[in-house]
């Protein structure tokens, strides 16, 4: 069963600035998905009912307010580095659950960032990287929902979203919504 990956989706306002500068960095023929901000990049596909009872459980809280905090040479392209308390101790309480499953990439340290660039000769990514430094003030952005995919070859299936809100007053946490698909943020299409 081909792996599954979770991602932080974006309010629709921050999600369409980072579109934009992903199709404009973004060498066309390798941009197949909207901007995007991994949080697990490959658990196991036959946990996908426990990964949706989790997030479900886990998304009982309010949307959280990440700072973009500034830019990230990535060698071939550019990233916009993010900073969230918050969403650090979600990952790593999510982390702590799917410990044994996690792969080598998602045990490493979590760095939040939505890359903007990438597959390109180091000195394209330098200059954008210079660019984009240019002017570059910190902002927030909001996260809303934890999306789930399904990664099939080169393309992501969205499998559904879990919208951030606390638990209605006398709802029994992890009462969450069940999951449905939007094309609002889902990064769909080829690569990664």
């Amino acid at each position: 069963m081909q792996p599954l990956i979770i991602a932080l989706a974006l309010d629709e306002a921050s999600q369409d600035r980072f579109d934009a500068l992903r199709r404009r960095h973004f060498p066309p023929e390798r941009n197949h998905l909207r901007a995007h901000l991994t949080i697990f990049h490959a658990l196991p596909g036959e946990l996908e009912r426990q990964v949706r009872q989790d997030l479900g459980q886990a998304a009982g809280r309010p949307p959280l307010t990440l700072r973009v905090t500034g830019l990230r040479f990535l060698g071939r392209g550019v990233a916009y580095a993010l900073h969230c308390p918050e969403l650090d101790a979600l990952r790593h309480a999510l982390a702590a659950r799917w410990r044994p499953h996690l792969t080598n990439q998602d045990r490493q340290p979590h760095r939040p960032h939505v890359t903007v660039q990438n597959k390109v000769d180091p000195a394209t990514a330098r200059a954008t990287l210079r660019e984009l430094e240019r002017g570059f003030e910190p902002y927030d952005v909001t996260g809303c929902a934890l999306a789930l995919f399904r990664y099939l070859g080169p393309t992501w299936e969205p499998l559904g979203e879990h919208p951030l809100r606390p638990p209605a007053p006398g709802a029994a946490a992890g009462s969450g919504p069940t999951p449905a698909a939007t094309s609002r943020s889902a990064p769909t299409g080829r690569g990664r």
